[in-house]
């Protein structure tokens, strides 16, 4: 990929700064409402464009689908008492139940799985051991996957039983699907909608960027499955999302400051909701979110289903689910202690806060000579993402930035660029990150230290997912020392190398301890070199 612009610049001035502009506006103009509210067929879907909602299901499942269409009974009783809610649908294969608890609890900790809870179901090992349609299996193996990720293996039979659980699982483990799936299935078997209604499923996740990837998801899966869906956040005109809602949908994606607005405006409700799912809970209550939360819980139908997906476990999360969880299942993916993804080479330079910016420029150097180099990079303010997203293009790098005051049409635009790689550097602020699903990440370099050891976990887990390979360079000053006793456990827990200054820093924490050169990004955390001669191998 071209990671130099074809030509220096001032600034956003010249050819690429138009095109940036023309592309911007076309997002603010039109391409927003197309692609994300559907009124051109390629969104979520409203109005006239909806497709009917097919009944009952194929009854070549597990699930107790009947066969061919069938009539669905009312989901109302009389006297207005709601009608209880079908959640239990998993059949074990026979090849499950011929698994021997000595097999299963191999595979327990072959993949470092801690299940906590009562009868927790066998985990599968193949997707045609979960018992999903013909319709689902024949789109998953579109979707080219050859088998489910640990997490899915573990949760899908917890989750299509009716159980709830809570899942502790790293960024990257696909546990989007891991919640999806089952809750398609869930939907496929409910009384249908009318218009009114509110969705049967709710997703809850912190950032408009992670609610639409959920959707993307859902969309996967939609012709499959004759489910709709909606994606509701802020930073959005309000006028489409209320139009989708109020038309009726089974499946609705929200942050919850937009949702907690429609449901006091009237807009939806959550009486028919039976499956909730809450996403990144951790950063939900790191956030803020936590009264929302709490607010819309209470308005979704106590007999309800509730997942909660969280890659870190602190006292907030297991609150929240001793207050809003019944007899659930918990699962533990990896170290239950803070822990970072182990595909991630982690490399610290200590050095001063004056030396930083020279350092960068060095490293991208370093980087551009990697075949696959796309790189996201994180500074603390929005004035310091601009300053270095300035240099940078200056200079000839190809980087765009995102950050709390660029409009969603223009964050909308950035990113299509940098997934498309026609623009390889992004540098963000964290709460702009939040969320941000892009698989090719190779390089994450923390140009500001984050705050707090969660914060550095999740910067990290934006490369390595899916199983492959990453690298995240860190600058850390003696103005960080604070998080250093943190750091040394989050890099010892992932078995990487420890730069001896981060030992000195935390000996003497408040004393600085200056650098000079260029930096060891050469060496520093070195692993030994991998088959393609590159030395950016896995943390043993």
């Amino acid at each position: 990929m071209a990671f130099r612009s074809n030509q220096r610049e001032e600034g956003y001035g010249g050819a690429d700064q138009r095109e940036y502009n023309a592309g911007r506006e076309g997002y603010r103009n039109g391409h927003v409402s197309g692609n994300i509210y559907g009124s051109n067929g390629h969104g979520s879907g409203g109005g006239e464009n909806r497709r009917p909602r097919y009944e009952g299901t194929n009854g070549n499942d597990n699930f107790g689908g009947s066969k061919g269409p069938a009539q669905r009974p009312d989901p109302r009783k009389e006297g207005g008492q709601s009608q209880a809610v079908n959640k239990s649908f998993y059949k074990p294969s026979p090849a499950v139940l011929s698994r021997t608890e000595a097999e299963v609890a191999e595979f327990l900790n072959t993949n470092q799985v801690v299940l906590s809870g009562r009868d927790a179901p066998k985990a599968i090992e193949n997707f045609c051991e979960v018992g999903f349609s013909p319709s689902i299996m024949s789109c998953i193996a579109k979707l080219g996957f050859d088998k489910p990720t640990c997490i899915q293996s573990v949760v899908w039979p917890i989750a299509l039983s009716g159980r709830d659980m809570v899942g502790i699982a790293q960024t990257g483990s696909g546990k989007t699907l891991a919640y999806m799936l089952p809750a398609l299935v869930h939907i496929g078997h409910q009384p249908p909608i009318q218009r009114g209604d509110g969705p049967i499923a709710l997703i809850l996740a912190p950032t408009r960027e992670l609610a639409q990837q959920i959707q993307q998801v859902a969309k996967d899966f939609e012709h499959a499955t004759s489910t709709r869906n909606s994606c509701i956040f802020g930073g959005a005109p309000k006028g489409p999302q209320a139009q989708e809602l109020q038309s009726g949908v089974e499946l609705v994606i929200a942050t919850p400051g937009r949702l907690i607005d429609f449901l006091e405006s009237g807009r939806t409700n959550l009486s028919r909701c039976s499956y909730l799912v809450l996403d990144e809970a951790d950063r939900m209550l790191d956030m803020g979110f936590e009264p929302q939360i709490r607010k819309i819980i209470k308005q979704v139908r106590p007999d309800r289903q509730t997942v909660m997906l969280s890659a870190t476990w602190p006292t907030e999360v297991r609150s929240l689910a001793e207050d809003f969880f019944t007899d659930y299942v918990q699962i533990n993916v990896g170290s239950m202690s803070l822990s970072a993804n182990r595909n991630i080479l982690q490399i610290v330079d200590v050095c001063e806060e004056r030396e930083k910016e020279t350092k960068l420029l060095m490293l991208l150097d370093e980087i551009a000579q990697e075949d696959e180099n796309k790189t996201i990079i994180f500074a603390e303010t929005k004035r310091k993402v601009d300053h270095l997203t300035r240099e940078m293009r200056k200079i000839g790098w190809a980087a765009m930035c995102i950050h709390g005051d660029k409009t969603q049409g223009e964050r909308d635009w950035v990113l299509k660029e940098f997934r498309g790689n026609r623009a390889p550097i992004l540098v963000a602020t964290d709460v702009a990150a939040r969320g941000l699903d892009v698989e090719d990440v190779k390089f994450v370099i923390n140009f500001d230290y984050p705050h707090s050891s969660e914060d550095y976990i999740h910067r990290i887990g934006r490369t390595g997912r899916s199983k492959k390979l990453g690298t995240a360079y860190s600058f850390f000053t003696p103005d960080n020392s604070k998080q250093v006793h943190d750091l040394i456990d989050v890099l010892k827990e992932a078995n990487q190398t420890v730069n001896p200054k981060l030992y000195d820093l935390k000996n003497h924490w408040k004393a600085r301890a200056p650098t000079s050169g260029r930096g060891n990004f050469r060496s520093a955390g070195r692993r030994p070199d991998t088959a393609d001669g590159k030395g950016y191998g896995c943390a043993y």
